[in-house]
């Protein structure tokens, strides 16, 4: 996963904004929101996930569902979607065509939100439903916990904004999330497995799942790769995730409950360094906010864990997802 650099991103922008007024016709036409993707070499990722997701004709029109005719586009250039290894638009297979469709409309809304609007604790609906919330750390602006590299690309049909990673909302709780991700309903490739059997094993599944006054979430979630290691870390054989039913059943437990603060749920941005308490009350160390993520470690981590996909949010909190399990 690697960034483009901001002032190359904004000087292609630049040069494709004055190339599309310098061909303007007297009437002032612009190019739609699905053109601009086309035209541009850096959003060919979103160009092809547009065409698979089944959006690229309704951004390439007015927007029925406003008065305007306008819809406001959060755009992530080629690098945010690398981040997810997503490296061109064949990678988008390993994706489900249902949630490639719901992630897309999950970074559109309805009118002309213009980058002058964008201000820290606001929030902005999205076409999918769940809201997006903006977050100001020092100069940088964020939409969740992607960066805003541009702002107030004019389109015929509305506005597009650049950001730096791929918006991600599940609509659902952090425990059916999981589920999802574990069906294969996200990736075609099931991934949390091994976190849903030792959730169900420990029993939190309840503490978990969204209820009317139940309190949100940072969750920090391990792949199955990460329990796996864990089991070579202990000696013992995690090879599935019925084998986590070897582990007694309150260790299981108390590492479950270190991976969960309960905070609110926060987005990468709204973190960095220090020391916070999960509901297990071993301290984690949060590494330094850099390039979108932080690291976080266990009191008996000897390394710490990396954001695998950071910023997930669900009904009751955020997940980030990591490569490590943290250990108390």
């Amino acid at each position: 996963m690697r960034y483009i650099q901001k002032y190359l991103l904004n000087a292609v922008l630049a040069a494709a904004i004055i190339s599309q007024i310098a061909c303007k016709k007297d009437d002032d036409v612009l190019p739609s929101i699905a053109s601009i993707a086309v035209t541009n070499a850096d959003f060919s990722t979103l160009e092809d996930a547009a065409v698979l997701g089944g959006v690229a004709g309704v951004l390439s029109n007015s927007n029925p569902g406003d008065p305007s005719g306008a819809y406001t586009v959060f755009a992530p250039n080629n690098a945010a979607f690398s981040r997810l290894g997503l490296n061109n638009g064949a990678d988008l297979a390993v994706l489900q065509p249902d949630f490639l469709t719901s992630t897309l409309l999950y970074h559109v809304s309805n009118g002309n939100l213009d980058g002058g609007s964008i201000a820290n604790d606001g929030t902005s609906p999205s076409a999918l439903g769940p809201v997006r919330r903006f977050i100001t750390r020092g100069s940088d602006r964020y939409i969740n916990g992607s960066k805003i590299l541009a702002t107030d690309v004019p389109a015929s049909n509305g506005v597009v904004h650049v950001i730096d990673k791929v918006l991600l909302a599940t609509g659902a709780d952090i425990v059916q999330s999981a589920v999802a991700l574990m069906d294969a309903k996200v990736f075609i490739v099931p991934e949390l497995s091994f976190l849903v059997e030792a959730v169900l094993y420990a029993d939190l599944a309840g503490a978990l799942t969204a209820s009317p006054g139940s309190p949100s979430f940072t969750v920090f979630a391990p792949t199955d790769a990460a329990f796996k290691q864990l089991g070579v870390d202990l000696g013992v054989a995690l090879n599935v995730p019925a084998d986590i039913r070897q582990l007694p059943k309150e260790v299981v437990t108390a590492v479950l409950l270190n991976h969960v603060i309960a905070d609110g749920g926060k987005f990468a941005p709204e973190m960095n360094g220090g020391m916070v308490s999960p509901l297990g009350g071993t301290p984690l160390t949060l590494g330094a906010f850099s390039n979108g993520t932080l690291t976080v470690q266990g009191k008996s981590n000897t390394i710490p864990a990396n954001m695998v996909i950071p910023d997930v949010l669900t009904t009751n909190g955020v997940v980030h997802v990591i490569d490590r399990v943290l250990l108390p």
